[in-house]
């Protein structure tokens, strides 16, 4: 799929030409010693793409049809930039640490169901705004046959509109929310996941968007970690963080940022951290396009064991030659069926 915007996506090959080139040039620089002091690029040539932090491996949403495990898999390079043009011989996948065959694999745009879970608490008040150009700027990038549902929450989650393909109706529902209250982030997730249940797609995510902690939730975070190991939901946050010299915040919101990157790791997803709200519409955007360039690996694992426990998952990555160190991001595990 070519992305729309300043989305970047290269194919493996595009990525081992680059490298192959960049070590070109650096060959033919003089010593170390002898290199003069460079300036740095002006911002209209620096790359078109947001710096995160990325845990180093992640996972992926999962689903386990009778025998068949199905595992959604994202590869970048070292600039975060999505890596496609890979194929099933490139990757590995260890199932309790024993390797498995792989039995399905695709990389196809297929539809997909997101719901936006939107922070509308009083401390968002000033970020509100650039939060739902962010939320427009994802759903630009929609195709006809996805669907979203908008939960937006403060003291409590609010389902004002369960899923839909007429993404131009939760935005002008988005419109209308205002900021006010306490953050019952927990809750809101919590039924996130639960709707996400009605979805009518086979691949589903949530997309948080939110500045911190939760102070006013029913659910606890183990409640909500085990809904996520159980679901087959990823779990995309978009963390609006001020800088740490300006924070004066209480524990629960000092634990935020923790939060909602454990959160999305357990789901297979993934944390965006900000300090700048100008730089939301670029994220959300990112986040579209990755779930949009997703490996699709499916094996029936040869050591399943139904006793319902959590099996650990592993992949692994073999490129072609040539190429930097990519990152693969892929979901550490699932609970095997009990008949």
């Amino acid at each position: 799929m070519k992305p729309r915007g300043g989305g970047r996506v290269l194919s493996a090959g595009a990525v081992a030409a680059g490298w192959v080139c960049l070590a070109a040039v650096a060959s033919t620089l003089p010593a170390a010693d002898e290199v003069a002091p460079r300036s740095t690029l002006p911002d209209k040539q620096a790359p078109a793409q947001v710096t995160v932090k990325s845990e180093p491996v992640h996972a992926s949403p999962i689903q386990v049809d009778v025998n068949l495990v199905v595992v959604n898999v994202t590869v970048t390079d070292p600039y975060d930039r999505i890596v496609t043009g890979l194929d099933q011989s490139n990757f590995q996948v260890y199932d309790e640490k024993v390797e498995q065959q792989i039995a399905t694999f695709s990389t196809e745009d297929s539809p997909i169901s997101v719901g936006l879970i939107f922070d509308s608490s009083g401390s968002m008040g000033d970020k509100i705004q650039k939060s739902k150009e962010a939320a427009m700027q994802f759903f630009k990038t929609a195709n006809p046959q996805d669907e979203f549902l908008l939960i937006s929450f403060s003291e409590r989650p609010n389902l004002i509109s369960g899923f839909t393909s007429k993404y131009e109706n939760v935005q002008d529902r988005l419109l209308f929310v205002k900021s006010g209250g306490k953050t019952a982030l927990l809750d809101a997730i919590y039924l996130g996941l639960n709707e996400a249940k009605r979805a009518t797609t086979n691949r589903k995510a949530l997309l948080v968007i939110s500045d911190g902690g939760d102070n006013h939730s029913r659910y606890t975070e183990n409640d909500v970690k085990k809904a996520v190991r159980e679901s087959d939901t990823q779990i995309y946050a978009v963390g609006i963080f001020e800088p740490l010299s300006a924070r004066a915040r209480t524990p629960e919101e000092a634990r935020g940022p923790g939060l909602l990157a454990e959160l999305s790791e357990v789901s297979g997803g993934r944390m965006f951290s900000v300090e700048d709200a100008n730089e939301l519409p670029d994220i959300t955007e990112k986040i579209s396009i990755e779930l949009r360039n997703q490996y699709v690996i499916g094996y029936k694992p040869s050591n399943l064991v139904r006793d319902g426990r959590w099996r650990r998952i592993k992949v692994k990555l073999n490129p072609p030659k040539g190429l930097p160190p990519l990152q693969v991001y892929a979901r550490t595990g699932y609970y095997a069926p009990t008949q």
